[in-house]
């Protein structure tokens, strides 16, 4: 830097007029570097107004006015006027890894943190900024000058004017929020709010921090200034622009690339490019898809085939199955109708299963194809989801893409042979199943099914309904009474496993024999009466009438006498009221009951001789003859 010259050195070069000329020379070069570098000596830092331009004169300057004039208006160009607390614009001429200098036109440079710009990492020297003026000279004669303070103070006009404008600007992002980001702008922190980052959902909020983008101003409050700005709107023009693009092409059949945008539990979302079509999940696999995920990532790219659209083109079906065979085509062309196959169970329900033989190609074991037994049951009790198991083919379609399977054809059919393993007049032990009116549903094995009626189950007892003899689930022995093969049903029966009890019964209770009885039951036609041995009788009203003439009552035990036996219908007829009548007749009168009864004790011995008209008919006739007999006695 030049020295400061006083006044003796400018008496000096006065006296020397041949010097005249380098002196103009050599003041006008010391005014530029004053301009450019600051001097220690200059407190005040004085403008050139502060110059003693008249004492230099005095002394003979050699100065016209004219020139003098001249040199200052040359001097002043050269000065900038500034203030402090002012914020002018300035330019970038150095960028070190920890300063940014900045010309602003005054006779030094302003220095500014690079952390100020942090914002825009794109800074190069050249570029204008706008700076505050903090202070013209520190104590160091250096001009500082901040960048933040500036944009602070300018900031609300900024983001004003940008919403007003449109206008694209950028912005830093600090860190993230609740919900969204905090973004620097104009040194104002605005909102951006985590669904305007991207048209796409964004799942990882952290990679954007510490990027600087590209917004637009979308909303201020000024009451609680609060700015919001958006990414997403920048895109958004130009993706509608693409979308018209693209849906003015769209064709059905049309293969196009996308990339998997969403995934739900019905379909994938696939992104067109601005463009979103669904992949419903039954189009996603020719084979069973428990959810889109088992087939898809996120933010995979894949081709898709368009499937259907509506009139706006605003839902676009996709398919991606459809861009490979189907597998019915490449079925095994030798598989047939018997054949054995293996398989996955994909599907149960309450009528069958649906069986996977290969991606794609499933085949259904409806429920009455996966046992031998009748019983009707369902599909969960034979087989589970998941499960690896061997069929056989039953029906296969090719043209109607449609097979059936069973898995009871793996094991003999117990009907085969039913007569050489359930013979009749055989004894077996059968499961209770069901019950109706008419009888008892059991099941000797696995497919082979009987009926007991219900006449066939007590020999003595009077049952009303199956459920007073046995329950569902017992054990009952059976014995085998008749085979129908071709409706795959067995006639049992339990009561035969005994003998019939009523060939005995009809040498206890003979016509006129007295027995003991209590009375268990009385209904409108009569009453009915328990015997000995287990054996039940029946006796009108008018046969209950006591000798008091009171009426019999309910478990009173009387002497009862027989008024008719049929063993055919296995029915005894009673009455009390005979017993004390014939006690009461006269001696006359018993004889043909005498001579009755010595025939009946005669009837055995005849009926071994030989066979009569009697073996075949005397049930009957007994009856009717007992019956007249009675009336007369009467």
């Amino acid at each position: 830097m030049t020295p400061k010259k006083n006044n003796n050195d400018f008496d000096a070069e006065i006296e020397n007029d041949d010097l005249k000329q380098a002196k103009a020379e050599t003041e006008i070069q010391d005014a530029e570097e004053v301009i450019v570098k600051p001097r220690s000596s200059y407190k005040n830092n004085a403008s050139t107004m502060d110059f003693d331009w008249d004492s230099v004169s005095n002394k003979g300057t050699g100065y016209s006015a004219e020139k003098r004039k001249e040199l200052e208006s040359e001097y002043d160009k050269t000065l900038s006027s500034i203030t402090e607390n002012q914020v002018i614009d300035g330019t970038v001429i150095a960028i070190t890894n920890r300063e940014v200098v900045i010309n602003i036109g005054y006779k030094s440079e302003g220095i500014v943190s690079l952390n100020e710009f942090r914002y825009n990492p794109e800074l190069k020297v050249g570029d204008k900024v706008e700076v505050y003026v903090e202070n013209q000279e520190d104590k160091n004669g250096q001009l500082v000058l901040s960048h933040k303070k500036a944009r602070a103070l300018r900031s609300w006009d900024r983001v004003n004017e940008a919403l007003n404008n449109d206008e694209i600007i950028k912005g830093y992002i600090k860190c993230r929020t609740k919900g969204g980001m905090i973004v620097d702008v104009f040194g104002i922190e605005a909102f951006l709010p985590g669904s305007q980052i991207d048209v796409k959902p964004i799942r990882d909020y952290d990679i954007y921090v510490g990027k600087t983008m590209e917004f637009k101003v979308v909303k201020i409050n000024s009451e609680f200034k609060n700015v919001v700005v958006s990414h997403k709107a920048l895109i958004e023009a130009e993706l509608e622009q693409q979308k018209k693009e693209i849906i003015g092409k769209l064709e059905k059949g049309q293969i196009l690339e996308g990339t998997v945008k969403n995934i739900t539990t019905y379909g994938v979302f696939i992104d067109l490019g601005g463009v979103d079509g669904l992949i419903h999940i039954t189009d996603l696999s020719w084979g069973r898809v428990s959810h889109p995920e088992e087939v898809v990532h996120l933010d995979q790219k894949l081709n898709v085939v368009i499937l259907d659209f509506d009139d706006d083109k605003k839902r676009i079906a996709l398919g991606l199955k459809q861009l490979t065979p189907h597998p019915w085509d490449s079925l095994d062309a030798n598989l047939k109708v018997d054949d054995k196959v293996k398989g996955k169970v994909v599907v149960i329900a309450d009528y069958g299963a649906f069986v996977e033989i290969a991606p794609g190609v499933e085949g259904l074991i409806h429920v009455s194809e996966m046992s031998w037994s009748q019983h009707l049951r369902s599909a969960q009790e034979f087989l589970k989801v998941g499960e690896e198991i061997e069929a056989v083919i039953l029906t296969l379609d090719r043209k109607e893409r449609k097979m059936s399977l069973g898995i009871k054809q793996l094991k003999p059919d117990p009907w085969a042979n039913i007569e050489e393993k359930y013979k009749v007049g055989s004894k077996h032990t059968a499961k209770v199943r069901n019950f109706t009116n008419f009888g008892v549903f059991v099941e000797i094995e696995e497919g082979v099914d009987g009926l007991i009626h219900i006449s066939d189950l007590s020999w003595t007892k009077k049952i009303k309904h199956p459920g007073e003899f046995t329950a569902i689930g017992d054990d009952i022995e059976v014995v085998v009474l008749d085979i129908d093969k071709e409706n795959r049903r067995l006639s049992l029966g339990h009561k035969q496993l005994e003998e019939n009890p009523w060939d005995t019964f009809e040498t206890i209770f003979g016509v006129d024999t007295v027995h003991e009885g209590t009375i268990v039951n009385i209904f409108d036609k009569g009453a009915i009466i328990a015997l000995q041995y287990g054996v039940e009788g029946f006796a009108n009203l008018r046969a209950l009438v006591k000798e008091d003439g009171s009426q019999c009552k309910v478990d009173e035990k009387l002497p009862f006498k027989v008024i008719e036996f049929s063993k055919a219908a296995k029915r005894i007829i009673l009455s009390h009221t005979k017993v004390w009548e014939d006690a009461n007749k006269p001696e006359k009168e018993k004889k043909p009951a005498t001579s009755k009864k010595k025939e009946k004790e005669e009837q055995p011995k005849i009926e071994k001789a030989t066979t009569t008209l009697g073996d075949l008919f005397g049930d009957a006739l007994k009856s009717q003859i007992e019956q007249q007999n009675n009336e007369s006695a009467e």
